[in-house]
């Protein structure tokens, strides 16, 4: 599951609230793959939904929120570059992270 946004922060209680947002994905269990891009693995349709209902009472009143999800195969043929040179594959998790 990857979800991506564009909040605006030229005030204070707007950068408050974009804050509060990342935070709020960060406890979730996503990674940060760039600034306004997280990333996080899901073990079904079950959760999906529950993380997207999640996220969508936590979404502040301004600004795009879009929730992208794909399959395993998808993820693992992934290509990233750091700077100009290609970064190595990613894979899915073998095991669930515990906090």
């Amino acid at each position: 599951m990857m979800v991506l946004f564009d909040l605006p922060v030229l005030t204070k209680p707007e950068r408050k609230a974009a804050t509060r947002f990342r935070q709020f994905l960060l406890d979730q269990g996503f990674e940060m793959s760039q600034f306004s891009v997280y990333l996080r693995f899901c073990s079904g349709k079950e959760q999906v939904e529950t993380l997207t209902g999640r996220i969508g009472k936590n979404v502040p009143s301004t600004g795009k929120v879009h929730i992208l999800c794909f399959t395993d195969r998808q993820y693992e043929n992934m290509v990233c570059f750091d700077g100009r040179a290609r970064a190595a594959s990613r894979r899915n998790p073998e095991q669930y992270v515990l906090f």
